[in-house]
């Protein structure tokens, strides 16, 4: 297998609404927040549902592989409900192997309202579920060991069993990548995730807001600098100043494309990883591979969700 990926089993639920609405519960637009079942159901009892789709960063990255033509795996925690039904239905639709056996859990399958506001953000309450529960038990040592790149989300990420399962995935990997996932996350485990960035993973994707936060950079020069010492490789997503990849003193940049009809930010960090990683994966050179990351992310926010047609 080219690529597994490791992540939460989410079931996504898009959703128009204004900027009131987040004013009104008090949500903070772009960021993603971890909510619990009675907040979810309030929520949800309130706006008009668009769309549902078998979610999740990483998942969203392996489907963008899958319809790339690669072969690749997704391991992600579900319960044997409705939801969990439609989840795994959802991913092997995109031909991707669904590695998980979904059980009878205490809690049900995860699930994201993705709440997108009229300037195109996106702002994301998530009810864990099960998704949240995963544990080393949950990854599978001999499938790990015959991919190439095991792919984790940061979202995963979490003391206890999460921790676990991510300590068997990265031990047992030939190369790791991750991605950082969100301002909320680096914040919460800035320490965690600056050990791993410096020493455990081959591969970081993040935006620039995220490295900065992780290494508290007073400007871009800082972030450079630091990519550049860690000897890794380090993709940053800059907005409408492109992208860059750094590995020690190879530095290449990639301009955003213009005059997009941009509708939905939803899902564009996970598009363009699954673009660079197809480019990495078939030895592309860096810079054809952030190309393809460019191309990937610019095609999935002209449209409402997180999967190409």
């Amino acid at each position: 297998m080219k690529i597994l990926g490791i992540g939460n089993a989410i079931v996504d639920i898009l959703c128009k609404v204004d900027d009131k609405f987040l004013d009104k519960h008090s949500l903070t637009k772009s960021t993603m927040k971890l909510i619990d079942e009675i907040e979810f159901k309030n929520l949800i009892s309130e706006v008009k549902i668009e769309e549902t789709i078998s979610g999740g960063s990483v998942a969203n990255s392996i489907v963008g592989l899958s319809q790339l033509g690669n072969d690749v795996g997704f391991i992600g925690k579900v319960k044997d409900d409705d939801l969990g039904k439609k989840y795994e239905e959802g991913l092997k639709k995109e031909k991707v192997s669904y590695l998980y056996s979904k059980k009878d859990e205490p809690l049900p399958t995860g699930s994201c309202l993705i709440l997108i506001t009229p300037d195109s953000e996106r702002t994301m309450c998530t009810f864990l579920g099960t998704a949240g529960k995963i544990n080393d038990q949950d990854v599978n040592l001999e499938i790990v060991q015959k991919s190439e790149i095991t792919f984790l989300e940061g979202y995963l990420w979490d003391e206890g069993e999460p921790k676990k399962a991510f300590d068997k995935a990265i031990n047992n990997s030939n190369k790791v990548a991750m991605s950082l996932s969100d301002l909320f996350c680096v914040e919460r485990h800035k320490s965690q995730f600056l050990e791993m960035v410096k020493s455990r993973l081959d591969i970081t994707f993040c935006n620039e807001q995220e490295i900065s936060s992780l290494i508290d950079a007073k400007d871009f020069k800082e972030v450079v600098s630091f990519c550049r010492s860690i000897e890794k490789l380090v993709v940053i997503t800059r907005g409408e100043k492109g992208s860059i990849v750094i590995n020690q003193n190879n530095i290449v940049e990639c301009e955003s494309k213009k005059n997009l009809n941009i509708k939905d930010l939803t899902g564009a960090g996970d598009l363009f990883a699954a673009g660079f990683l197809n480019g990495y994966i078939k030895n592309l050179s860096l810079r054809e591979s952030l190309e393809l990351g460019t191309d990937m992310s610019s095609k999935i926010i002209q449209k409402i969700g997180a999967r190409l047609d």
